[in-house]
């Protein structure tokens, strides 16, 4: 595995890997790299010739600098999990490289980045699109794969695709948990001994939620999972929301949806998490 700092490297190496024929996948990380990550980037290298892993911490997605200073950063570690399934290259750049100049440009997603993590995260979405779109040029992937664990992130994704006509297929990964359910997470790194046992909560309290979608209204189920949560003075929830799966517009009552998502954030301590459940109601 070849690791690449400059975009200029990348782009004479995607470029000649084209003229060749080789078919790219792409799964872009901020490192700190686990399970999840490595599905996606073992259904790359199985579903095309090369794949390229990118690894940076994207200081414009942050609206908490502490947040951004404390974000695990584990370079080592993360290139000799790369190197066991079989990743081509890592392009690990400085915020310098990605960033030459203060960026000023502006995104709007509508109704999709006023709720949920958009409305409790300003700005967030405007550094997501924004990095995301200069590596999809430097990288020009055929497929680029994600995580369901960051579903808002993946539709505002898939909406970037449309808009700004990139050519190249968005492949989603269903969420992959540790045993005792908790969402594998690179923030989890952050979470003392204590906090670790309780993290599972948010987990638990997603799937009590869902067994009761279509015996009770959704306030009342968004009350008692509150109640459930602040129980422990450890974990201090931000939102719970039904939403539509397809817009992840909140829900006031299940009426006619087919598919519908739990999503939630909290604080366990200090460490942000988010999860989220797809519930098809159909088979419910």
């Amino acid at each position: 595995m070849e690791v690449i700092e400059q975009v200029s490297a990348l782009r004479a190496i995607v470029g000649a890997l084209r003229c060749g024929g080789k078919r790219i996948g792409f799964v872009p990380t901020m490192g700190a790299l686990h399970e999840g990550h490595l599905q996606l980037l073992r259904a790359s290298t199985r579903e095309n010739d090369i794949t390229i892993c990118s690894v940076f911490v994207n200081p414009t997605q942050f609206n908490n600098a502490s947040d951004y200073k404390l974000y695990p950063r584990t370079l080592e570690h993360d290139i000799s999990l790369l190197q066991t399934v079989g990743c081509n290259y890592l392009f690990a750049p400085s915020a310098e490289e990605i960033y030459p100049q203060q960026s000023v440009l502006q995104f709007s997603f509508g109704a999709l980045e006023a709720v949920m993590e958009g409305e409790h995260r300003p700005g967030h979405f405007n550094g997501v699109a924004t990095v995301v779109s200069k590596l999809f040029h430097v990288v020009q992937p055929h497929k680029a794969y994600f995580g369901q664990k960051d579903l808002q992130q993946v539709a505002i994704v898939r909406q970037l695709v449309q808009a700004l006509s990139f050519d190249l297929e968005l492949v989603c990964f269903p969420t992959v948990r540790e045993a005792d359910g908790l969402a594998m997470s690179s923030r989890n790194k952050r979470l003392s001994d204590a906090q670790r046992q309780l993290a599972p909560q948010l987990y638990k309290a997603l799937q009590l939620a869902a067994a009761e979608l279509q015996q009770k209204p959704i306030e009342t189920i968004k009350n008692e999972l509150a109640q459930q949560l602040h129980q422990s003075s450890e974990i201090r929830l931000e939102y719970f929301e039904v939403v539509d799966a397809l817009t992840l517009q909140p829900l006031e009552k299940i009426s006619g949806q087919d598919e519908v998502a739990l999503c939630i954030a909290a604080f366990v301590g200090e460490v942000r998490l988010i999860d989220n459940m797809l519930v098809n109601l159909k088979e419910s």
